[in-house]
């Protein structure tokens, strides 16, 4: 990927190490998936599946803060969450409906994990289209709202007599899943050069000490010549 400018510039204040786990990690990174949390209240929920995100390279997460604001856990998450878009949706009394249709403006089929009568397995969900895979609250599960919104129901099969996996356990099963049919098949679920760009520019405003001190200093010397 062409780097801009500036971009190299601030690459270079990173260790070898540090620019080729970027050039490693940037290629398996997916926008063409994306995970939603729904009114989670344990932070270590929040935590774990937010690691399983980056774990298998899922770039955007949604989370939807109603009655429950997110938390997190650091012993859990292992700073995943700086690898990752985070975006939070809190701004209205309930914000379950604005998050799912600003995800079907951009082109997203709306899933939620759960046990529908007719639900799909896990294994027969079909990935072609953009998809956003919802997981709800702990105990209560997805809200009316989600299952009045929803495209599709999904569902991980099971072979015990427990009713339900945890919803950290879940998420991780389903995004291994997907990840394994993602790389098996002809779905173009790579990240655009536009895509690339803008990830790497998050990551390093998080990762370069002093970022916005060496960007302005950057900018002046620009400006000079």
């Amino acid at each position: 990927m062409l780097q801009k400018p500036l971009e190299e510039f601030l690459l270079q204040q990173l260790t070898e190490s540090r620019n080729e786990l970027f050039e490693s990690i940037l290629p398996h990174r997916t926008r063409h998936i994306t995970v939603v949390l729904e009114n989670f209240f344990q932070p270590h929920n929040f935590s774990a599946v937010l690691r399983s995100c980056d774990c298998f390279g899922i770039n955007d997460v949604h989370i939807i803060e109603n009655e429950n604001s997110y938390q997190r856990n650091p012993k859990i998450n292992m700073g995943s969450d700086k690898w990752l878009n985070i975006k939070r949706h809190n701004a209205l009394e309930n914000n379950t409906k604005a998050c799912i249709d600003s995800l079907k403006a951009e082109g997203y089929k709306i899933v939620a994990a759960h046990p529908h009568g007719k639900a799909t397995p896990l294994q027969s969900l079909n990935l072609d289209q953009k998809t956003a895979i919802i997981f709800g609250t702990e105990k209560a599960g997805i809200s009316d709202i989600v299952k009045e919104n929803v495209d599709e129901y999904m569902t991980i099969p099971m072979f015990g007599f427990t009713e339900s996996f945890n919803v950290s356990v879940a998420a991780a099963l389903t995004l291994n899943h997907v990840k394994h049919h993602l790389l098996n098949s002809d779905i173009h679920w790579q990240l655009s050069d536009n895509d690339k760009g803008d990830i790497v520019q998050m990551w390093l405003e998080r990762n370069v000490k002093d970022y916005e001190k060496l960007r302005s200093e950057w900018l002046s010397r620009a400006d000079a010549t």
